[in-house]
């Protein structure tokens, strides 16, 4: 009798063995097909870009070409931030090409699906306001958008406060410059609570030039 519960109790630990390796294998099977379509996503929203951007140069000294930007925000978002999340991966890449170039929000909705579409959406100024009114309304919305908008508008300035801290760009004064600072402390900070080591980075560098 004892002999055959054992042998029993044996025989549940090698089902139950057997599951837990099947269920280990099918969610390793999940997670590299997940992957796999995340790689592709970013590398379409990479390839977007480079075209939708290609003619265009950043304001600094160098004029580099200004693809430089959103390879860059993704890459503070990946290496700095710890992000992995595809869809905010690819909403950096993307975060600049409705606001200035010619590509219409439907245009990244078909190519990349509704969740991209409303990350760019919630980072996209309104061309149709003032500078002024949209820098406003950049303070003024910050505290309301979605985890990953609030990652991409971090990587965004800090990239920008990098830039402007490394070289003055071509018209601007140092009046100007500080303005600029001041700014983006205030929309940093309607970001707060969203990543620490990117907030720790921008909490640096604006002190560092106010």
């Amino acid at each position: 009798m004892f002999m055959a519960a054992a042998a029993e109790r044996k025989r549940k630990t090698r089902r139950v063995m057997r599951m837990t390796i099947f269920e280990k294998a099918t969610q390793f099977l999940q997670t590299t097909m997940t992957d796999a379509q995340g790689i592709n996503l970013i590398v379409k929203a990479t390839d977007f870009a480079a075209r939708k951007h290609h003619a265009q140069r950043r304001k600094n000294m160098e004029q580099t070409p200004y693809i430089n930007h959103p390879i860059g925000v993704a890459q503070i978002l990946s290496s700095e931030g710890g992000i992995t999340d595809p869809i905010v991966l690819a909403a950096a890449y993307l975060h600049d090409t409705v606001e200035d170039t010619d590509t219409a929000m439907e245009d990244i909705e078909k190519e990349f699906g509704t969740e991209v579409r409303n990350v760019v959406a919630e980072v996209t100024d309104d061309k149709t306001l003032t500078k002024a009114e949209r820098k406003a309304m950049q303070v003024k919305k910050a505290p309301g958008k979605s985890k990953e908008a609030k990652l991409v508008k971090l990587a965004d300035k800090l990239y920008n406060l990098r830039d402007l801290e490394r070289a003055t760009p071509v018209g601007w004064d140092d009046e100007r410059k500080r303005e600029y600072f001041l700014w983006s402390r205030e929309v940093v900070a309607g970001c707060s609570g969203t990543n620490g080591a990117l907030e720790a980075a921008l909490d640096d560098i604006i002190k560092r030039n106010l």
